[in-house]
């Protein structure tokens, strides 16, 4: 086969994605990277759709709830913010939260997750959250720094540009960006990376983009985490699974790296410190 009929078919691949109503606002970059792939292992056209389609269901959208919207959303943001009350916006944002499955499983410990990793990491002035979903909405419960800036990655544009209305209604400085991270590391550098529940996604693309990242993230300090139960509410052994599985990621760094371990009740989490950026 052609070098220019394998791409004519890489591109009414994409094409024939982005049409689709479950993931046409997914990062063109991120479709094509893992249609590449595909095309390059399948027999056939049809083949390589489906196989790309079901890795963007397990990257991303088994996490995403079906009845998103954005806007009455960000109308019950507003109400809190103009009424001034506090506690009624970190009410509204965890309605919001439930509707995506990671800050989902989050709630029971978001009074505790935050206060917890970030007590002695101050002052934080600059935030990156990568395969952010919908954690931006826990601005409330982070202790940053007054004009802090918040800089949110993900690879649905939709929920991004929820992300930005919402931070600028809230006070937030910062951007959103559509990005494949396992193509490329993001060049912000700031105090305090977050990339929860995010690196297992990122092998289902490339096995080597983990490792990749944590290395060539410009941030001081990294707060890494993986869930103890899957998307059906079962543990099946996954905190001693994924805590294996992180210190033999990080084993030859860990002479760079100090890290501390936190456990919650649906999360275990690692705190990075770099001693060399």
């Amino acid at each position: 086969m052609s070098e220019d009929h394998n791409q004519a078919a890489l591109e009414r691949l994409v094409t024939e994605v982005l049409a689709s109503a479950k993931y046409g606002d997914v990062c063109p970059d991120l479709i094509r990277h893992i249609g590449t792939l595909e095309t390059g292992k399948r027999k056939s056209f049809k083949e390589a759709l489906k196989a790309t389609k079901n890795k963007l269901h397990q990257v991303s959208g088994a996490y995403r709830g079906r009845l998103e919207q954005y806007a009455s959303w960000l109308e019950e943001v507003r109400r809190a913010v103009r009424e001034g009350d506090k506690e009624q916006l970190r009410a509204v944002n965890r309605h919001i939260m439930h509707h995506h499955a990671s800050t989902r499983e989050r709630l029971p410990i978001l009074d505790q997750f935050y206060s917890s990793l970030m007590a002695d990491l101050a002052p934080i002035r600059s935030v990156l959250d990568i395969a952010c979903g919908l954690n931006p909405l826990a601005i409330p419960w982070m202790p940053l720094e007054q004009g802090a800036r918040y800089y949110a990655y993900d690879i649905h544009q939709q929920m991004l540009d929820f992300l930005k209305d919402y931070m600028k209604i809230i006070g937030m400085e910062g951007e959103t960006r559509a990005y494949d991270v396992t193509l490329e590391s993001p060049q912000e550098e700031v105090d305090v990376a977050l990339i929860l529940k995010t690196l297992p996604c990122l092998e289902q693309v490339e096995k080597k983009a983990s490792l990749r990242l944590l290395r060539e993230i410009r941030a001081k300090i990294l707060i890494v985490s993986f869930p103890v139960h899957s998307l059906g509410g079962r543990s099946k052994g996954m905190e001693e699974y994924y805590e294996g599985y992180f210190y033999k990621l990080i084993e030859k760094e860990q002479k760079q790296w100090k890290v501390s371990r936190f456990e919650f009740g649906t999360e275990l989490a690692f705190v990075m410190k770099k001693e060399i950026l």
